[in-house]
């Protein structure tokens, strides 16, 4: 098949659909939980949660692989939302530390059910060997794309 790449109607094709296979059953998922989130949102809410008392909006930048302005309009609309508030931490005034409020936790505990099952769907009939072999892959595609 690699020597047929060129042939392929594009590698980056293939990608995008599987992407929005996976974003619209995590945005059914939201509906069906009568939750109104964004995918982006929920990203963001979801390492919040998993950096704790360290969440730090440089910290979200830099894990989310979004650009600081994007990051800060999603952060802004999850404090809209009364989901995240934002102080600054103590001794440090440049930096601000992200909290999730008591409703962005319940958002948490509503969601991260599904959110997990979402993600066995994933790897559902996938050896252990095949899904490590599909990360390297992916990673060596994206190492690829990088150097040039």
């Amino acid at each position: 098949m690699l020597n047929h790449i060129d042939e392929i109607q594009g590698i980056g094709l293939h990608l995008d659909l599987v992407l929005r296979k996976i974003q619209n059953a995590y945005l059914r998922a939201f509906e069906e939980l009568n939750v109104e989130m964004t995918i982006e949102q929920w990203v963001i809410l979801h390492r919040i949660y998993e950096l704790g008392d360290e969440a730090s909006q440089r910290d979200i930048v830099q894990s989310n692989f979004r650009n600081r302005a994007t990051t800060s309009r999603v952060i802004g609309g999850l404090e809209r939302k009364g989901w995240v508030s934002k102080a600054r931490f103590d001794g440090d005034q440049k930096r601000f530390k992200l909290e999730l409020t008591p409703e962005g936790q319940e958002v948490i505990d509503l969601v991260m059910p599904k959110a997990l099952q979402l993600r066995k769907l994933a790897v559902k009939n996938m050896e252990a060997a095949e899904f490590v072999t599909f990360l390297r892959v992916l990673d060596q595609i994206g190492e690829n794309y990088e150097a040039s």
